[in-house]
């Protein structure tokens, strides 16, 4: 992407910025790739056509801003939960990290359903990309979850270090998609359900996950 396209944006007043990247955001998440319409994103955004093309050099270039921006938000929260239960065991960490998750989830709609947009829609461009990304992302915390883990002896010895990221990463994307939406979840009922209903079963999978996992 130009970076003197960027630059300019990355200049212009702060609500100006949020205002353009809420509406891009909120076209890519609803419509998906093929049939968001930069028309409808200025209009939302309140500012002409041709001011866009001075930020980003056409459609795709938008929409790598915007998922770049989306997964900074993601890292930001993630972050922050590792900060917050740095004195936790590791147990306790996957449950925070998993309730922070949902939290998210719910809190920002827009940038979950641009990530679930991302997986289902094979002709986005960028998109063998983006998922690697959003993967290596998950990945890394939860590798250093399990580092510090280890070094406390809370992982019984010979844990498959490899096979324990990919076990995580999984169990988390998929109760995320579940909790998101309904027809990928026929067992736990997550779509919609109580606080206290999500939580009971974030404690069920954590119990069974240290059953495998804990020393």
């Amino acid at each position: 992407m130009n970076e003197s396209s960027l630059s300019t944006f990355r200049h212009l007043p702060p609500d100006k910025q949020e205002r353009v990247l809420d509406a891009a955001l909120a076209e890519f998440a609803d419509q998906g790739y093929q049939a968001a319409s930069l028309n409808r994103v200025v209009a939302q955004a309140g500012i002409a056509k041709g001011s866009l093309y001075q930020y980003f050099p056409n459609k795709e270039g938008i929409f790598h801003y915007i998922f770049e921006y989306a997964l900074k938000v993601v890292r930001h929260t993630l972050t922050t939960v590792k900060e917050e239960t740095l004195e936790e065991n590791f147990f306790v960490r996957l449950e925070r990290s998993l309730l922070a998750g949902v939290a998210f989830s719910r809190e920002h709609p827009r940038i979950f359903n641009l990530y679930l947009k991302i997986q289902l829609d094979k002709n986005m461009p960028f998109r063998e990309e983006f998922l690697a990304a959003v993967r290596r992302h998950a990945t890394e915390y939860f590798a250093s979850l399990v580092r510090r883990a280890q070094a406390r002896g809370e992982l019984r010895p010979g844990v498959p270090r490899k096979a324990t990221l990919f076990l995580l990463d999984a169990v988390f994307d998929r109760f995320l998609q579940a909790v998101a939406v309904p027809a990928l979840d026929v067992t736990l009922g997550l779509h919609k359900a109580s606080d206290a209903v999500i939580h009971k079963h974030i404690r069920e999978l954590i119990s069974l996950l240290k059953e495998g996992l804990m020393a």
